[in-house]
C-alpha cells in the first residue's frame, strides 16, 4: 500500500508528464465528433431496437457521450474484455464481464474509445456473432492512422483520426490514469 506522500509524489509526476504532452484533439473537437457519430448512428439504427454495448473501460466515456444523443429505443449494457490491463502494449484477451442481455437475433452496437490494431474489437465482434447477434456495428471515438489493423475490421461509425502515437484522455489511459481528461493527449515524441 502506498503512503500518502508516495501518492502525492506520483500525482506530481503525472501532472508534470501531462504538462509535457501534446494536445492532439481539443475537447470541443471531441464533442463535435460525438455529436456527428450520434447523428450517423441515429440515421442508421433508428427503428432497429439494437443492443448497445459499451466496451469497458475505455468505451465508458465514449458511450457516456454518444448514448444520451441517441433518439431511438435501445437496450444498454456493457462488456469488459481487455488486452492491455494498464500496459502500453496489448497481450492475450481476457474477459472480465460479459453483457447481461440476450444477443440472439439482435443487432448490436459496440461503442469503444479507439480502433488501434483492432484485436480486442475483432474478438468482441466475433463473440457477439457467436452469441447469435444478427449484425454487429462498431462505433469508435478515435481511430489510429496506421496499416496494422486486423484484416476485415473497420468501424461502421469512425470517430476522429489520430496519429500513431501513444494517446490518452476521453476514456483512454496512461497506466490506468487520465481516462477522465477531455480531449486527446499524446506522450511527447520519444517517451
Amino acid at each position: 500500500m502506498q503512503t500518502r506522500d508516495q501518492l502525492r509524489q506520483q500525482s506530481d509526476q503525472l501532472q508534470a508528464l501531462l504538462g509535457r504532452c501534446d494536445l492532439l484533439v481539443s475537447p470541443d473537437e471531441m464533442q463535435a465528433t460525438y455529436a456527428r457519430l450520434a447523428e450517423e448512428i441515429n440515421r442508421q439504427l433508428a427503428g432497429r431496437l439494437p443492443v448497445v454495448l459499451a466496451v469497458m473501460n475505455g468505451g465508458l466515456v465514449s458511450a457516456g457521450q454518444i448514448v444520451p444523443r441517441l433518439t431511438f429505443p435501445l437496450e444498454l449494457s456493457y462488456l469488459h474484455a481487455t488486452r492491455y490491463r494498464g500496459a502500453t502494449t496489448g497481450g492475450a484477451l481476457k474477459w472480465l464481464a460479459q453483457p447481461d442481455i440476450e444477443l440472439a437475433g439482435r443487432e448490436v452496437l459496440l461503442i469503444d474509445d479507439i480502433l488501434d490494431e483492432g484485436h480486442t474489437l475483432a474478438a468482441v465482434r466475433e463473440w457477439c456473432l457467436d452469441a447469435g447477434a444478427e449484425r454487429v456495428w462498431i462505433a469508435v471515438a478515435t481511430e489510429k492512422a496506421h496499416e496494422r489493423k486486423v484484416p476485415d475490421l473497420a468501424a461502421d461509425f469512425p470517430g476522429i483520426v489520430v496519429p500513431d502515437r501513444y494517446i490518452f484522455g476521453e476514456g483512454m489511459d496512461y497506466h490506468g490514469y487520465f481516462r477522465n481528461l477531455p480531449g486527446i493527449h499524446a506522450l511527447p515524441e520519444g517517451e
